[in-house]
């Protein structure tokens, strides 16, 4: 019997799909602001593949140039030069510098192969025992705005929370800190996201601040990027390491380790804290999740401010993960000013079904 499965996955290769894309630019419902920039759109492009049974399947290139993916301009130049009818191979050979691109397309082409509700797929209730429900850390704006924003969230039930800090003065955000502390019930749990804002001397002294709190772990202190130079690039990467060994509070990577070579080389340096994982822009997600299972590291997903349809496939993608599941970092929504393109509801868990029942079509059809 394997050898006509072969002679079929071979011809099934060579057999072309219907392609169509369509771009975005979605305006935010509150703009978001981080350590570098404030957002208040985002732009993509959302992909649909038909093969020639009439299966569909759909995927999302959600880049953020800032974090070194591909730019939108230059994503939609590669989707649209594959043509309306790309075979597998053609698909197979986009270049590993378009992560994005990449990742729609395999999504999509996994969209097509997976049944709908079938139990072999991790993501469905049916293959799931207690991981079918997952924490999700609530994310608040910078700032003393946060003060205000964490008790709605804290009386629907949320209890890990996600601050954006490095946009304003120390001393000020460091008064934040306590006051933000001092809301939190027992067990309660604050993710500081500097965006890589922090000098050594700003990142120790946060950290001494945060080892006497109830702080879970500051994500990316330092940083620099690509366009920094080697020189700083390094400088930034042996500061990190320090850090992380020099202080108890765990330090996770996120700007660090945008695409998938990125994870790889942090993995071969033996990085000691977590990685914050964002599955829409790494081009072969399941590889390398892989690495991360194999190197038993500690893995938070995280949302890239994607669409109901990368968020179908993110969250997929982090119900499947084996190891010790962390609250997610997709407390984003409501996201969007038009709610159909959001993911689920926010809340202080997502169940498999609450993304399973996303309906990509939906945001296809919202971009018509």
């Amino acid at each position: 019997m394997r050898k006509p499965r072969q002679r079929c996955s071979a011809l099934a290769r060579k057999m072309a799909v219907h392609l169509q894309f369509r771009r975005y630019r979605l305006p935010l419902r509150m703009p978001l602001r981080t350590a570098h920039e404030v957002w208040t759109e985002r732009e993509g492009i959302v992909v649909r593949l038909e093969d020639r049974g009439g299966a569909v399947g759909f995927g999302e290139a959600a880049p953020i140039p800032a974090f070194a993916t591909e730019t939108v301009d230059a994503a939609e130049a590669a989707i649209r030069s594959l043509g309306e009818w790309p075979t597998e191979e053609q698909l197979s050979a986009v270049p590993t510098a378009l992560p994005c691109v990449r990742h729609a397309l395999t999504e999509a082409r996994s969209d097509i192969e997976r049944p709908v509700g079938d139990p072999t797929d991790r993501s469905h209730p049916s293959a799931q025992s207690d991981a079918s429900y997952r924490a999700v850390a609530a994310l608040l704006p910078a700032g003393r705005a946060a003060l205000s924003e964490i008790h709605p969230k804290l009386e629907a039930g949320f209890r890990i929370f996600k601050w954006k800090v490095g946009v304003g003065a120390i001393a000020d955000e460091l008064g934040q800190l306590d006051d933000l502390c001092a809301e939190l019930p027992a067990g309660g749990k604050l993710r500081l996201d500097a965006n890589g804002a922090w000098q050594r001397r700003d990142a120790e002294r946060w950290l001494e601040r945060c080892a006497e709190r109830p702080i879970e772990f500051v994500e990316q202190p330092c940083f620099a990027s690509k366009t920094a130079g080697e020189t700083a690039q390094l400088r930034a990467e042996d500061t990190l390491r320090g850090l992380a060994e020099d202080y108890p509070t765990p330090l996770a990577l996120d700007e660090s380790v945008v695409c998938d070579a990125d994870v790889m080389r942090w993995l071969g340096n033996g990085w000691p804290g977590w990685f914050v994982i964002k599955p829409s822009l790494l081009g072969d997600v399941v590889t390398v999740l892989g690495k991360l299972r194999s190197a038993k590291s500690t893995v938070v997903f995280s949302s890239a401010l994607e669409t109901a349809v990368g968020a179908r496939s993110a969250l997929r993608h982090a119900f499947a993960w084996q190891g010790e599941p962390k609250a997610l970092g997709f407390g984003v929504w409501p996201l969007f000013v038009d709610a159909r393109f959001d993911g689920p509801a926010l809340a202080p868990f997502i169940r498999s079904p609450d993304f399973s029942r996303l309906d990509p079509a939906v945001v296809w059809n919202a971009l018509s």
